[in-house]
């Protein structure tokens, strides 16, 4: 690798990739060894490439590190709840990055115990985060995991609360989830695969044995599926899920007879999704069973589980889509999403009640929150929009009344919801489809084409970016940026068939709707193509990655963060952690339809010799979403081959993975960063 004017220039090995008598010419292949000192050292030449085109800004980013840091309550604590006689909570301290993990017997006023403090914990490694925390049914042990690469690879171990001893045995590898029977020492986890980091294994550890004689309960053979384990809401039942992108299977046992078979809940069938939840002698299911593409709720017995045996409870409909369910003992809640719009519907179980809880906004996100109690009165829900700040709210079923037990507190004596405005838009897509845009900005600019615009979307899995509040967001806001979420095809927002025609050989409506939903934002006078920026991440990543190379010059500056784009290489690539179980997503390019469809929009196959905008792509070395080669392969294929002097720059951290860094506040300075880069190309640096 050598330098020209201290721009990174990755050497060229060219690998020929040849299926279905076609031959593509890889000249970074090489970049995909993070053993080779070549590849580390292209990656720190990049680094220190971007340090130094961002220098003039160094005290930039500091000063928005301190104003967004500023804003966060750093003395904080979590609205407790109450599981099987203890209440929990999670504590921030000042000038701590990391929770602190306590509860207290029966009331609140009773003396705190500590479970964990991350910051200890923490303080010998680079990267750290508590995967989960699973208290056994008598209250005395903690089964807990840790990760320290950033890789999503837990290492469980169990903590006595009652003399606080850890037990040195230590379970490796899995997806860092644990489940107790009901014997107080029997634990159910998920097993990695080493290579492909699929969970594909089921194991039982009993307390004091080592964990290399841990029982396999159950392997998942098929490649595209991945497995879980947990226990019902009911305490009753352990269950092993296993699910692909298009289909769901369960097992389940009692949890008082750890010793037992698992019974399988419904047999895995093509195109059927179904979720479980268990109550008295009942199981409900969520699923898309005939034809029922936006969901419908069912009951079964718990002796008769076949998809025969399920009853309606809540029929389908074509207009709202079923995302989740709570069950109560005298109440069912469902989180339905009509027209976009996330809403809660209560039902009491003896048909005198049916409703939905009030919510006056376009812009906004509610959710169900945490409930362990059945027997409770109360629906603990969230609720926040994109200029009201998160509440959580208890609300009684029975009374109708609100308790808000917190609401998130914006430091620094400046914000003020009124001087914001939020609404919702929509755009026309090339095919007529309308694709709505929820947008913030604050009170006061002008439609006149001048105001820079941040334009964010994901739109892959079905997964749905409601609009949220974002107290870091101000700094852009504060500064005279607009904010639009363009809501396009490939996520549910619209519901199932929004997903269903944003995938596979769908897949180029999510680009085509993004930037349909960019030339209106210009139309209408919100941005000009000098001041419109969009930003993307993982998938997201991908989507930048596709609309640059179809219609650069709408954008002045692009923020890619650990970006999927080089498709086919690694769809291709079934050693590649998540591959096979992406094929329902994406297609498998090992059929040639898919293949062709794949490499006419993959990113880094179309990169062509032609003016890109300025861009920044972050990722980390230890990705294993979406491996760190190939963002650097992409921005060395684009130095190689684009003609304009717009800025180039990648930054990778060395210590991190998809998730960035994992302090509290160590990832807003990766925020920092990429808002200065923004804010500088707007000449904008204070």
């Amino acid at each position: 690798m050598k330098k020209i004017n201290q721009i990174p220039i990755a050497k060229q090995i060219p690998k020929e990739l040849t299926i279905h008598n076609d031959a593509r010419i890889d000249n970074y292949y090489w970049l995909n060894n993070r053993e080779n000192k070549e590849v580390i050292d292209y990656l720190n030449a990049e680094n220190d490439y971007t340090n130094q085109l961002m220098s003039h800004t160094k005290d930039f980013q500091n000063h928005l590190f301190e104003e967004m840091k500023g804003r966060i309550k750093e003395e904080d604590t979590s609205v407790p709840y109450k599981l099987n006689g203890y209440w929990y909570l999670t504590k921030y301290e000042s000038g701590k990055d990391y929770p602190i993990y306590v509860r207290k017997k029966e009331t609140l006023k009773a003396k705190e115990e500590l479970l964990f403090d991350c910051n200890d914990m923490a303080k010998d490694h680079s990267y750290f985060n508590l995967g989960g925390i699973s208290i056994s049914p008598d209250n005395t042990l903690a089964a807990f995991s840790i990760d320290t690469v950033s890789r999503r690879q837990y290492t469980i171990q169990i903590k006595n609360l009652v003399t606080g001893e850890i037990y040195l045995d230590k379970i490796l590898n899995t997806t860092g989830s644990i489940t107790w029977a009901n014997d107080n020492k029997t634990l159910f986890y998920a097993m990695k695969d080493a290579v492909t980091l699929r969970s594909h294994k089921i194991f039982k550890h009993k307390l004091f044995t080592e964990s290399k004689t841990d029982v396999e309960v159950y392997h998942e053979a098929d490649e595209t599926f991945n497995t879980f384990v947990y226990k019902t809401k009911s305490r009753k039942y352990i269950v092993i899920g296993s699910s692909s992108t298009l289909s769901s299977e369960y097992r389940f046992l009692n949890a008082d007879t750890p010793e037992g078979d698992f019974n399988v809940f419904q047999e895995r069938t093509k195109d059927l999704e179904y979720n479980i939840a268990h109550y008295n002698d009942s199981f409900y299911i969520i699923s898309n069973i005939d034809g029922a593409t936006n969901f419908k709720v069912s009951k079964a017995s718990e002796n008769n589980t076949e998809k025969q045996h399920w009853k309606d409870v809540i029929q389908h409909r074509k207009t709202a889509l079923i995302e989740d369910i709570e069950i109560f003992k005298d109440y069912l809640v469902v989180n339905e999403r009509e027209n976009g719009l996330n809403r809660l519907r209560i039902m009491s179980w003896d048909n005198s009640e049916d409703y939905y809880l009030p919510v006056q906004s376009e812009t906004y996100t509610t959710y169900i929150g945490n409930n362990p109690d059945f027997e409770s009165d109360w629906l603990r829900y969230g609720y926040n929009s994109l200029i009201t700040p998160s509440s959580v709210i208890d609300y009684n079923l029975k009374t109708k009344l609100s308790e808000v037990k917190k609401e998130q507190e914006v430091l620094g004596g400046k914000f003020k919801k009124s001087n914001y405005e939020s609404k919702r838009i929509w755009a026309t897509s090339r095919d007529g489809v309308k694709v709505p845009i929820s947008i913030v900005y604050r009170k006061g600019i002008k439609l006149d084409g001048s105001n820079p615009l941040l334009q964010y979307a994901y739109g892959s899995y079905g997964s749905t970016t409601d609009p949220s509040f974002s107290s870091i967001r101000l700094s852009l806001l504060d500064r005279g940026f607009i904010y639009a979420i363009s809501h396009i095809r490939g996520s549910e927002y619209l519901g199932r068939e929004w997903y269903e025609n944003g995938k596979l050989l769908n897949k180029r409506n999510t680009f085509t709707d993004f930037i349909d939903c960019s030339k209106y934002l210009i139309q209408e006078k919100y941005t000009s193509n000098k001041h419109l920026y969009a930003y993307g991440g993982s998938a997201g990543g991908l989507l930048m990655g596709a609309i640059i190379n179809m219609n650069p010059e709408l954008y002045n500056g692009i923020l890619a963060a650990v970006p999927f784009v080089d498709v086919v290489t690694t769809m291709l690539d079934d050693t590649i952690p998540l591959t096979t179980g992406e094929y329902d997503e994406w297609g498998n390019p090992n059929e040639v339809a898919y293949y062709n469809y794949m490499k006419s929009y993959s990113p880094y196959d179309n990169v062509e010799a032609k003016s890109y905008p300025n861009m920044l792509v972050t990722t980390g070395l230890h990705d294993s979403q979406v491996q760190y080669w190939e963002p650097a392969k992409w921005v060395a294929k684009l130095r190689e081959l684009k003609t304009d002097t717009n800025r180039l720059l990648l930054h990778t951290d060395m210590d991190s993975g998809h998730g960035g860094a994992s302090g509290r506040f160590e990832s807003l300075k990766e925020v920092a960063l990429e808002y200065a880069f923004l804010l500088d190309l707007e000449e904008i640096n204070g």
